[in-house]
């Protein structure tokens, strides 16, 4: 039963919670501890925190992920836990006895031919007599149930007593400004896209985040930094050095659009017969792709990718919040 592991995860928050105020250090009188703690004085040189972090961003990054994800989870059983009490000193009673009440007892025994269904769904894998495996099977569905009796009734608590979050949702710092974007820069929603020219994935987010722009309209202000995944798309790189150039004559997006529109059209040539199709001054585009004026600019936004945890395309970050992959609208 659920109620079994509650300890257990709660024990294992605690834990990791008193290991992350180690890893946190002391805390400056009157501030909460951030990036300007001091770790450690290297010849009267302060080692500030976020110096430390930069040695392993993504080690980093990842244990605060995970920190996050286990608070958020431990909270949810946390909150099972409370509501189970809350009602059960309603009715007077334990709250094992609400939970054999409301839950164990609300669940019928499987039937045999519930048993069976299972057993001839699986009989390959399973390759025993039926009868070595009923009970197992039986253990199952009736959990299974349950589970979801329980979910239904805890639902119902919710609603009665009311729950509501303060944990705040992870987010990351990922500038934005300086970048190619479209929307108002005081826009309440940032959408900050980490993308690849060449990158299938990337050209099915589009569409999602065109209805995103065409619905909120003036709320959301969306994003492109570059991120080529220069070891398996193999015009990437200049892919994203041209949309730079097209940048400097007011066509980014425009670029932007075609390039994702005809993929297999990336090549250096295909590109300058693009710009000047799109109405760009063709030789201050080929000098400014010929001569790479943007590599480095790429290679920071690379960087500055890798540091957030990103290692495919495309990535989103909503007003700091990660999300990975071609998401559907929804």
């Amino acid at each position: 039963m659920k109620l079994g592991s509650l300890k257990i995860v709660a024990v294992a928050a605690i834990a990791a919670l008193a290991i992350w105020g180690l890893t946190q250090g002391p805390p400056k009188a009157g501030n909460a501890p951030g990036e300007g703690d001091v770790l450690a004085v290297v010849g009267g040189v302060d080692l500030t925190r976020s110096e430390v972090e930069a040695v392993s961003p993504q080690q980093f990054l990842e244990i605060k992920r995970q920190l996050h994800t286990l608070t958020e989870q431990s909270i949810g059983r946390a909150v099972e836990a409370k509501l189970l009490d809350l009602e059960a000193d309603a009715r007077g009673m334990s709250r094992e006895e609400l939970v054999a009440e409301e839950v164990e007892g609300k669940v019928p025994e499987p039937t045999e031919a519930q048993i069976d269904s299972v057993y001839e769904a699986h009989r390959n894998q399973l390759n025993v007599p039926r009868d070595s495996v009923a009970e197992r099977i039986r253990g199952f569905l009736k959990g299974r149930e349950q589970g979801l009796v329980y979910d239904v009734f805890v639902a119902t608590l919710r609603d009665k007593y009311g729950v509501e979050s303060r944990l705040e949702p992870e987010r990351n710092e990922v500038a934005a400004a300086g970048f190619p974007s479209r929307g108002p820069d005081d826009a309440p929603v940032t959408i900050v896209e980490f993308g690849d020219f060449e990158c299938p994935f990337c050209f099915r987010v589009i569409a999602s985040l065109k209805q995103v722009e065409e619905t909120y309209g003036d709320q959301v202000r969306l994003v492109y930094r570059q991120f080529p995944l220069n070891s398996i798309h193999r015009h990437a790189q200049k892919a994203a050095e041209a949309s730079l150039c097209a940048g400097e004559q007011g066509k980014f997006w425009e670029l932007h659009d075609s390039m994702f529109e005809n993929q297999q059209a990336l090549g250096v040539e295909d590109l300058k017969e693009t710009a000047v199709s799109l109405g760009m001054d063709g030789e201050t585009f080929n000098a400014c792709l010929d001569d790479g004026k943007y590599v480095q600019e790429i290679a920071a936004d690379l960087e500055a990718g890798r540091k957030l945890g990103v290692t495919g395309t495309p990535a989103l970050f909503i007003n700091g919040r990660f999300l990975s992959g071609a998401q559907p609208y929804d």
